[in-house]
């Protein structure tokens, strides 16, 4: 159990001792500081007592960190740094913006995206929060989410961001030059998201759906979360069934393709919302909710 608050030594004497560690420097450090020499020395000297060991070793024209120094400095200065982030945020007025998807969204559509909205709003800081289960928006701090579901489930509020069909999908280096029959399935390994609430993502189902009865695989590996059945597409280690737009990236990056197949994508009624959060949207979520649908192809206004 950590220390209690009131037993740790003073945020100005941590201040004094992290700024002569970073410049190795007590000059350097009082003029960081706003601060004399003699001050800053005094500050040393009182964290020191306060701990109980040495921290610095005085050398002529230079200084040296002891190994306690070392280990104090290396903590005490990731903490600094982390609570000047956060204190310069809040004094700009700024917080993260969040935005909540399901694991697959985000592996598959958001995270590929993200570096271009780094390049266009350096200066937001957005967090990311990747869950299957839905959120009480009104108990959560979520500025945003991206949910999949009917048009009937939509909250009021939702914008649909794109619908969804399924295809089976392929590394194109084992793209076949001409449309597969269900005789040639038989010769394939299959990659199946075994979720039993998605019965449309799984094999049984597209089978139906292009006629074909009684196919039965090479091989199948199943998988519980939908993102590690495209990872392993994408690794060229089957076929998996593909939602078009979710893989879009990846589709017009050239790192899966569409399986040809005498049938057409199978459509469904399923689609994907953008959803605002409870609390008033600011800036920086404006900014996220503008990106999100430019990149879902929707006017960003």
């Amino acid at each position: 159990m950590p220390d209690p608050l009131v037993s740790l030594p003073s945020l100005d004497l941590l201040k004094g001792f992290v700024a002569t560690a970073r410049r190795m420097s007590i000059t350097l450090a009082a003029d960081d500081l706003c601060l004399t020499q003699s001050a800053v020395s005094r500050q040393i000297l009182a964290l020191e007592q306060s701990l109980g060991c040495k921290l610095l070793v005085r050398q002529h024209r230079a200084i040296a960190l002891t190994a306690e120094g070392e280990r104090l400095f290396r903590e005490a200065d990731r903490a600094l740094r982390q609570l000047q982030a956060v204190i310069g945020s809040v004094r700009q007025g700024h917080r993260p913006v969040t935005i909540n998807a399901s694991i697959g969204v985000t592996s598959l559509w958001l995270l590929p995206r993200l570096g271009r909205f780094q390049q266009q709003h350096p200066e937001v800081d957005l967090r990311v929060s990747a869950l299957n289960r839905v959120l009480d928006l009104g108990k959560e701090t979520i500025d945003l989410t991206i949910r999949y579901c009917p048009p009937a489930a939509a909250p009021a509020g939702a914008l649909r961001l794109f619908s969804e069909s399924v295809a089976p999908v392929i590394h194109p280096s084992l793209k076949p030059s001409q449309p597969v029959s269900a005789s040639d399935m038989g010769e394939q390994v299959l990659l199946e998201y075994d979720d039993p609430q998605r019965p449309w993502l799984q094999w049984t189902h597209w089978f139906e759906h292009a006629g074909w009865s009684g196919v039965k695989a090479k091989g199948m590996i199943r998988f519980n979360q939908y993102d590690q059945a495209i990872h392993a597409a994408l690794a060229g280690q089957g076929i998996a069934l593909g939602r078009l737009s979710l893989l879009s990236h990846q589709l017009a990056a050239g790192h899966l393709a569409v399986l040809p197949t005498p049938c057409p994508p199978l459509a469904l009624d399923y689609a994907y919302w953008l959803i605002p959060g409870d609390s008033p949207m600011g800036g920086d979520a404006a900014k996220v909710n503008a990106w999100i649908k430019a990149e879902a192809g929707l006017d960003p206004d």
